[in-house]
């Protein structure tokens, strides 16, 4: 029997470039190479497509770039890319197994583990749509609907599962309305608020705001990321995280608490100290655990997710539930919260793997018999 060939997208231009790069070289350390062929395909900082079939341990720091680049360098001075490959003429080449062998190569399935906007953000499942290609992940809308997170705020609240206030300021508003905002914040959110880009993941440009003296830097430095920001009121809570898989069944995951290492869960303390800790299952009432997993699905299922969604909630000490937000492709090394998430729950990475690749193909049949149907 065949192998499934398998492309793996990873890098992208974004802020989260690196957490990609971390989460890619985790999966192709674990994915099973006795049921998938696996290609690899690095976007860089500058929007670049670079193949790469060196060492993965340098996908992780970086270092895949230069080789990848070098490996290039050979092909082209060897004379050996066919016309075809070096025109790039369709979207399905962009992510096929292509050579010089097989100037037509093919692609079953695309694994983007691309985190933040230009790749969580619909922007490459829609190329990928248009190439015809199953991939593992939720669909256009729901991922651009999962990635501004003002807008799914929206249909939270129309699916009945409460939220923290809000504010929704532009970039173009910050100066012109500086004491309108102030203003309404006292009025609406009071001190402390969280202001972040409404656009960005792993909590890039995010700031807790003590006092209205900060709160103009703040919403400048998240307006470096976004055009839109979010002002939200401070829930003063635990903060667990509840794994869905799944497509039109999703099943939720036990849930996980963090124990931040700073004053909240920042990409300093998701990414770089270590310091920050997990307490998977969570140490809280049976009952809020499955609030928290009913809640975890139906935000799923109103946003139209499909394959993996991480949702993140607050616990108040009274017990009541309080959604944050919903990350429709969750950081996916073996040692985040995700994957735990899932192991915890009796699905080990490997056929974590596995499995949403199998989901993808499901969803992607799933699409294209309604078109079918038209």
């Amino acid at each position: 029997m065949s192998k499934i060939k398998v492309t793996v997208l990873f890098g992208g231009q974004s802020s989260e470039h690196e957490v990609s790069r971390i989460s890619a070289q985790c999966v192709l350390e674990n994915i099973d190479r006795n049921r998938f062929e696996v290609q690899t395909i690095g976007i860089t900082k500058n929007g670049e497509w670079l193949r790469y079939e060196g060492d993965i341990s340098l996908i992780g720091s970086g270092k895949w770039e230069e080789e990848a680049r070098s490996q290039l360098r050979k092909v082209k001075d060897a004379g050996i890319l066919s016309k075809d490959i070096e025109n790039v003429p369709t979207c399905r080449a962009l992510v096929s197994f292509s050579d010089k062998d097989n100037p037509k190569g093919t692609v079953d399935v695309v694994f983007p583990i691309l985190h933040g906007p230009n790749g969580e953000d619909g922007s490459v499942q829609g190329l990928l749509q248009l190439a015809d290609v199953p991939y593992v992940g939720c669909n256009i809308l729901a991922s651009a609907a999962g990635m501004d997170k003002a807008f799914s705020k929206l249909v939270f609240a129309d699916a009945g599962i409460p939220q923290a206030d809000y504010l929704v300021v532009m970039r173009s508003e910050i100066d012109e309305k500086n004491d309108d905002i102030l203003n309404e914040v006292a009025e609406k959110l009071g001190w402390p608020c969280f202001v972040k880009p409404a656009n960005a993941g792993s909590s890039v440009g995010v700031s807790k705001v003590k006092r209205p003296d900060d709160l103009m830097s703040a919403l400048q430095y998240a307006a470096k990321y976004d055009s839109k920001i979010l002002i939200e009121e401070f829930i003063n809570g635990r903060e667990v995280e509840c794994a869905v898989l799944g497509n039109d069944n999703p099943i939720a995951s036990t849930v996980g608490e963090i124990l931040p290492s700073n004053e909240f869960y920042d990409y300093n303390a998701k990414y770089i100290d270590g310091k920050s800790d997990t307490i998977i299952p969570a140490d809280i009432d049976k009952k809020i655990k499955e609030q928290v997993r009913e809640y975890a699905v139906r935000a799923f299922k109103a946003l139209g997710c499909s394959g993996l969604s991480r949702v993140d909630f607050f616990v108040e000490e009274s017990g009541r539930v309080v959604l944050n937000e919903i990350n429709t492709m969750p950081g996916f090394t073996d040692i985040s919260m995700y994957s735990k998430l899932w192991e915890a729950s009796g699905i080990p990475y490997t056929q974590l793997i596995t499995r949403l690749i199998e989901l993808a193909f499901e969803s992607y049949h799933q699409r294209t018999r309604s078109y079918e149907r038209k």
